[in-house]
């Protein structure tokens, strides 16, 4: 027995060597080949990638898109493209397989963040373009509106100067208001924030670091901006900061910038020799205001001095413009850590930028600090979202009135004189003078202007998924923002420029803060109706926010001991808060994922007006009907995409100049509105103007829109043509009161109208395993006209120069910030003839009768063309923007662009004028002529940006990118001025914007 059992396991041992040996041949390797196409045209591919996966054997295809590898029997294989969707395929020893690849798609499954919720982009109804972190534009940008500056069709944004942290000004769609904000919405993580930077601070949205942002969306229609109601008529711009994901692996990054901006140009003005020319060929009279021209020997050659032993009298040759400004240096430096433990994704980062300006003794000093917290609970049917941000600016603020003064001051004087003192003007009582021009090296080291501006802002937001109805969610959202500033500005007894008549030096000293807190509670139920092929989405909810502001300041004036106790002193406060409470809806619906259909309503109240104004109701409805899901066109490999959107709505404006201007109240004076008694002078109570009848400014905007997309979205992009027609507008302006008194108040005085189309497009040209080449631009088209007043016409744009003058004019049928000038006579050549103007009403005379509107500041044409192109682990980065029928009108020229001014009486002084007086020979300053009114169309070059990649670096797999950057690198333009490209349409003492170098370097562990 034991025998036959011993042969038994004989037999089946030996039959299980055979199957083990059968199991080697069957496991040996073999070849599989293959070719691989784009899956729409069906071209082969060469140079994809082809690996085993989990492993790095692999191979790429050839220039026929064929390739050959070794596997063996149940091999995955991973194949990959630039540009294309990774496709993962098991394949055996011996066969032949055939591999389309499609085109990666532009995200239509991404979630796009809207008001109150999210929503994939082939589900967009509005007009909504989202703009993620691949992007933006890169360089040495401190601003995160910088971003975006040129990518988004019908966004225009402009920064307010070169100074360091100098925030910008953003219009989408030209606007909808006259005085009124015509800022956008900004909410950044939910929080709806206020856009109030307050004293001591450049901008609100520059205390968050351009390093934490993911994604910029922006919202542009009234189908889209509804859900936010009263403040949503110029659009909304919704910022998301980067998170970690659930699983994600520790990703710890940094990113240091070191940036050199070169020396400003500054305005064109007469050189030494030049002005002392055109000086003694009007004004030679008066050469002793120009001293002594001595020789090497120190023999005087020329002047008229009564006491050439005085340094004073010397003359120089001073190049003012160039000891103003300086080449600058700036570094910024940020360090983030990613990842997720265990349950709690997290995200935390620390950012520092140190930013010099270009005008001395300016500078930007900015510390952030953020986390992000994404844990889930109750088996994820809890979502918990916890932001915190918080940013500590320093600031140095150069007297910008230095600018106008290098510009105006006589180049034949020093900036200091022998005796170690900063040169000033004398009258001729033999005293400093007070109307002179002040010596703009002393404006700016003689003077400390100094801020702190920190801001802390946050929020957790609660998301429930209902177990007993897992299609309905409660959302919970409570957020705070609070900024504090303050400040001091402080001049000595010395410094000559703060001569008044209380003596010379100041002392003055601020705070700021602002308070907003924010709760908003929704319900939200979305439902898939299979029976009926459709999807369904309900969500209703209320909305608190109030804002407190708070202001001291402490001015102190006549500083005659250089000590700090002043001879006069004024100080007061200002205390302001309101309150919005709102009610809102929105369904959506879908059906076979072709029609789409969203309807919105909202409610807002506002403090800032009465009771029988207090509210208003903002409605909204769109449709999209999805023609590429039509069974005409779901097969098709040429169209990958096309949708078209039809919406209109309705939004409110309520930024009016304050929170109680609709209630009789009295304010106190300041120092010269005051009191005497005795001795004595205290602050008086005025009476402010005020309208109770103040009510909602209301925009209705009327938008079709265009989604189109060939070849797998190798070519996508979107056009848009809308309609913006505002009632009830909102100004600040003069109220007669009678006896000659006048107030300005807030008043409903007309209507605006915005007609325009946008157009966008990007197309991938080259995609293979080396190269990707990208070409994107933008282009829109914006006609701004005011369509009715109240029967009255408005001057505003204040200019510098002469009393009270204003170079624009609100008015009936033309757009808003026109111009209003006479029109300049100009000679058989071409010249300008001095005072002469065209009798346009042809009555003999020339007076304001004789003014017309000539053209305005908001450019007819907006554009933006980027371009990305890579070859291996190189990358080129171009993006640049501009304007066409762009109009500024040129001040800097108005004001000292003439033969008289180099002589004036008032000091006695000399002073330097532009050298457009060249061109005008003007004597007399002409501030009303259109010859000023100058075409200002640019093209500016943001960014070249090169890089390389180096990877997986060392034993740490690291990875380092080294990148070389000029941020402003050119402008085109026709304009004459010092920039084209100015917020308002005039041009003076503007903080000059430089041509930017930078190093950086990222790296990823």
């Amino acid at each position: 027995m034991k025998h036959k059992y011993k042969m038994i396991g004989q037999k089946l041992l030996l039959v299980f060597i055979m199957i083990m040996m059968t199991g080697v041949v069957f496991a040996q390797t073999g070849k599989v080949t293959g070719t691989i196409r784009d899956a729409v045209d069906g071209t082969t591919l060469p140079g994809a990638t082809v690996k085993i996966q989990g492993t790095s054997t692999g191979t790429i295809s050839d220039i026929d898109g064929n390739f050959s590898l070794e596997v063996e029997p149940n091999t995955t294989l991973v194949i990959s493209y630039v540009g294309y969707e990774t496709q993962e395929i098991l394949v055996q020893p011996g066969t032949t397989v055939e591999i389309d690849l499609a085109m990666a798609s532009t995200g239509l499954e991404e979630l796009v963040v809207i008001g109150y919720g999210t929503v994939k982009k082939k589900d967009l109804t509005g007009s909504v373009v989202a703009i993620s972190e691949n992007d933006f534009n890169k360089g040495a940008l401190t601003s995160p509106a910088s971003l975006i500056q040129g990518k988004v069709s019908g966004v225009v944004v402009t920064p307010g100067g070169g100074a360091p942290g100098e925030g910008a000004t953003i219009r989408i769609r030209g606007g909808s208001s006259l005085s009124a904000s015509n800022d956008p919405l900004i909410v950044i993580d939910g929080i709806v924030t206020s856009g109030e930077a307050g004293s001591g601070a450049r901008s609100a949205l520059n205390s968050l670091n351009p390093n934490d942002i993911e994604t910029f969306t922006v919202l542009k229609d009234a189908s889209a901006t509804a859900i936010y109601g009263s403040r949503a008529s110029n659009g909304v711009i919704m910022i998301t900061t980067k998170k970690g994901r659930e699983g994600q692996k520790l990703k710890v990054q940094y990113s240091g910038k070191f940036s050199i901006t070169d020396k400003p140009k500054g305005l064109d003005v007469l050189g030494t020799d030049a002005f002392t020319d055109a000086f003694m060929t009007y004004h030679a009279e008066n050469e002793n205001l120009l001293g002594v021209w001595y020789d090497a020997e120190g023999n005087q050659i020329s002047g008229n001095s009564a006491n050439p032993e005085t340094d004073v009298n010397k003359r120089y040759s001073t190049d003012w413009q160039d000891e103003i400004y300086r080449s600058a240096f700036s570094m910024d430096h940020s360090v983030s850590a990613t990842g997720a433990w265990k349950w709690l994704p997290y995200r935390f980062s620390v950012g520092y930028t140190d930013e010099q300006g270009s005008l001395k003794t300016s500078s930007f000093n900015r510390t952030t600090l953020g986390t992000s917290l994404s844990p889930k609970f109750l088996d994820n049917h809890l979502s918990v979202q916890v932001n915190a941000n918080a940013s500590f600016i320093k600031n140095q603020f150069a007297d910008q009135g230095a600018i106008g003064a290098a510009v105006q001051m006589d180049p034949t004087k020093p900036v200091k004189t022998d005796d170690g003192q900063y040169f000033y003007w004398l009258n001729n009582s033999g005293e400093a003078s007070t109307q002179s021009t002040d010596n703009p090296v002393a404006m700016l080291e003689q003077r400390e202007d100094k801020s702190n501006a920190n801001r802390i802002f946050g929020n957790i937001a609660l998301d429930y998924k209902m177990h007993f109805l897992p299609d309905l969610r409660a959302n919970l959202n409570l957020a705070y923002d609070k900024t504090s500033n303050d400040g001091t500005v402080f001049a000595p007894n010395t410094a000559m420029f703060t001569t008044s008549g209380y003596g010379f030096g100041y002392f003055n000293e601020y705070t700021y803060e602002n308070e907003n807190k924010q709760l908003d509670f929704y319900l939200d139920w979305n439902k898939n109706l299979e029976n009926i092929d459709s999807d369904l989405g309900l969500m209703g909810g209320y909305s608190y926010q109030k804002f407190y502001t708070e202001s001291t300041f402490n001015n102190n004036t006549g500083d005659s001991t250089g000590n700090r106790t002043y001879v006069f002193n004024i100080s007061g406060d200002n205390i302001s808060d309101y309150v919005l409470l709102s009610y809102f809806g929105r369904l959506k619906y879908g059906f076979k994922d072709k029609y789409l259909l969203t309807a919105i309503v909202r409610a807002d109240g506002t403090s800032k007006f009465s009771k029988d104004n207090r509210w208003g109701v903002f409605p909204s409805v769109s449709a999209a009907w999805v023609i590429n899901n039509e069974g005409f066109l779901k097969n098709s490999k040429t169209v990958s995409q096309l949708k078209f959107r039809v919406g209109w709505g309705e939004t409110g404006q309520q930024a009016v100049s304050g929170p109680y201007g609709y209630m009789g109240r009295y304010t106190y004076g300041n120092e010269t509105a005051m009191y005497p008694f005795g001795n004595t002078y205290y602050q008086i109570l005025r009476p402010e103007g005020y309208n109770p009848n103040i009510k909602w400014e209301t925009t209705s905007t009327l938008n079709f829109g265009i989604d189109y997309g060939f070849f797998n979205d190798r070519l996508h992009g979107q056009i848009d043509y809308y309609q913006r027609k505002t009632r009830d507008l909102i100004a600040y302006v003069p109220e007669v009161l009678g006896a000659n008194l006048t107030n300005y108040i807030d008043k409903n005085i007309g209507d605006l109208e915005n007609n325009g189309v946008e157009f966008s497009m990007a197309g991938i040209l080259i995609s293979n395993e080396d190269m990707f080449l990208e070409i994107g631009g933008n282009i829109s088209y914006n006609d701004n006209e005011v369509t009715y007043l109240d029967g009255n016409t408005y001057q505003i744009g204040g200019i510098s120069g002469g009393v009270d003058n204003n170079i624009q004019t609100i008015r009936e049928g033309y757009s808003n910030l026109s111009f209003f000038v006479y029109e300049q006579v100009y000679d058989n050549d071409g010249n300008p003839i001095e005072g002469m103007y065209v009798d346009r009403n042809e009555d003999g005379e020339i007076n304001s009768e004789d003014k017309y509107v000539f053209h305005d500041a908001i450019p007819d044409v907006t554009y933006g063309l980027n371009l990305n192109f890579t070859y291996k682990d190189w990358a080129l980065n171009m993006a640049g923007h501009g304007s066409f029928d762009n109009w500024v009108y040129n001040n800097a020229a108005s004001e000292i662009g003439t033969y008289q001014r180099l002589y004036r009486s008032e000091g006695p002084y000399a002073s330097n004028v532009a050298t457009s007086v060249l061109n005008t020979a003007f004597v007399g300053t002409q501030y009303n002529s259109d010859y000023y009114v100058q075409q200002a169309s640019f093209f500016r070059m943001d960014e070249i940006n090169l890089s390389y990649t180096f990877r997986d670096i060392s034993k740490y797999k690291f990875d380092l990118t080294l990148n070389a950057t000029v941020n402003n690198a050119f402008v085109i333009t026709p304009y004459e001025g010092s920039d084209p490209e100015v917020y308002g349409g005039i041009d003076n003492n503007l903080y000059p914007r430089s041509r930017v170098w930078t190093l950086g370097l990222n790296l990823k562990f």
